[in-house]
């Protein structure tokens, strides 16, 4: 059965960094998708596609809405959820204070099992359908994010976390029990249905040399997995690498000597990088997870978005639920552009769309999957209403471009305007469409 929405689309064929504007996307004003069995088919002019479609085909007419491809949400932590929002501390007095006694309760795989449900439900309302998510050192939470996200058809990747010293005891494993849970949960999960895994050691001081040498091992038998931890977050913490590694040349160089360097590595914010190690990022395909709330909130520091285009470093947005403050990637774009302005530079809200969409399916090395709406690829797609508020109502009445709407929508926008998420061709949670005009019965015949 064909599956048929029609309305404003937008998607990104480039990085508009690395290439003249014009081409870096595609926009329809009246556009139709066409999707076939969970992809899409067809993309183009609703005047032109409508034409060659079955007189008595249904469908669905997005008005005052723009569709476009699902957020990508590269770096976030689900055990995270219920803690969001806890007052006061930088990153290590953080973890200790607030992460920490609360990933204990996710031993308990019933307990696990509820707060993914609600996690994910929050990801699908926010508009993302793809997350690159930390679980806790308990193979069972890692079992119940899995077995949820498998129920919702979700394109997800999840490891368990490695953690074997500098941590609390509820929470140590070791190299050993380490690599063995591991490996059971790739060999379970690991590319079933549309679940990808990733070897997650928290970030270096929580992981012994033998430890990190193990995850490397990991990577080595099972080289489509992902390695997924932090890197340059927080000046004191850079300052305990140094301390715990002093044969290393610095925080990266303790990742590449495991081997844990590589095109489906991801490491969550880069703050405070060397040009040097923004230089080894790029020969090896690694990437960074750009999380500007999470970097405010924690008083972190600002990421050098300029700094990572100049190396061709590959860049997603993150969330970094809980230390991030919002599921939100729309939100998560309002602060990534102040961050930038602080920094004296520009981002602009062609670049913020791409970093939320196909570049984070590059980060992830999924472009050839999910990320835009080309054809073949799998239709995860959400709507976002113009209209959400009455205060954006009236603001988009006065743009006069695109540029001019997308940029509303990053300064003004959150899970408000989302007012349908698909997956897989299929909407999904309980959104209410009438703000977009949502006609679900039209015909072909005569709709043009």
């Amino acid at each position: 059965m064909l599956k048929i929405y029609r309305g404003e689309i937008l998607h990104f064929l480039a990085d508009p960094a690395k290439v003249d504007l014009e081409q870096s996307y595609q926009h329809f004003e009246d556009g139709l998708l066409v999707i076939e069995d969970g992809k899409v088919k067809q993309l183009g002019e609703a005047s032109s596609l409508l034409a060659a479609l079955p007189d008595d085909v249904e469908v669905t007419h997005y008005q005052n809405g723009l569709i476009m491809p699902g957020f990508i949400d590269t770096h976030i932590h689900y055990p995270q959820t219920e803690m969001i929002a806890s007052y006061g501390e930088q990153l290590l007095e953080w973890l200790e204070n607030y992460t920490f006694p609360a990933e204990r309760r996710f031993e308990d795989e019933a307990y696990a099992k509820d707060v993914a449900e609600f996690f994910l439900d929050q990801l699908l309302d926010a508009g993302t359908t793809t997350a690159l998510v930390f679980g806790t050192v308990h193979k069972a939470s890692v079992d119940a994010f899995f077995t949820v996200a498998q129920q919702k058809k979700l394109r997800m990747i999840c490891g368990k976390v490695l953690m074997d010293r500098n941590c609390p005891d509820f929470l140590t494993d070791t190299a050993e029990t380490g690599f063995n849970d591991s490996k059971a949960l790739i060999e379970k999960w690991h590319n079933t249905d549309r679940l990808q895994y990733a070897v997650t050691p928290r970030f270096a001081p929580t992981s012994s040399r033998e430890q990190l040498d193990k995850a490397g091992e990991l990577l080595s038998l099972y080289p489509d997995v992902y390695m997924h931890t932090h890197l340059c977050e927080n000046k004191k913490e850079i300052e305990w690498v140094q301390a715990l590694f002093p044969e290393n040349k610095g925080y990266l160089d303790v990742y590449d000597q495991s081997k844990l360097l590589g095109r489906r590595s991801v490491f969550a914010h880069g703050v405070h990088l060397h040009d040097e190690e923004c230089q080894r990022l790029n020969e090896t395909g690694s990437a960074i997870a750009f999380c500007p709330t999470s970097n405010l909130f924690l008083g972190s520091g600002l990421f050098n978005l300029k700094q990572a285009e100049a190396f061709d470093v590959n860049v997603g947005m993150g969330t970094d639920v809980g230390a991030g403050t919002s599921f939100s990637i729309l939100r998560s774009l309002n602060e990534a552009y102040k961050i930038q302005q602080l920094r004296g530079e520009k981002l602009t809200p062609f670049k913020s769309f791409y970093l939320s969409t196909l570049g984070g399916a590059v980060a992830l090395d999924l472009e050839d999957k999910i990320g835009n709406l080309e054809p073949g690829k799998e239709a995860d797609f959400i709507v976002l209403d113009y209209h959400a508020t009455p205060l954006m109502e009236r603001r988009i009445r006065q743009c006069k471009t695109l540029h001019e709407k997308l940029f509303v929508l990053s300064m003004l926008g959150d899970e408000r305007n989302v007012c349908a998420t698909h997956v897989l061709g299929e909407k999904v949670g309980e959104r209410v469409d009438e703000k977009v005009g949502e006609k679900a019965g039209e015909k072909a015949e005569g709709s043009t």
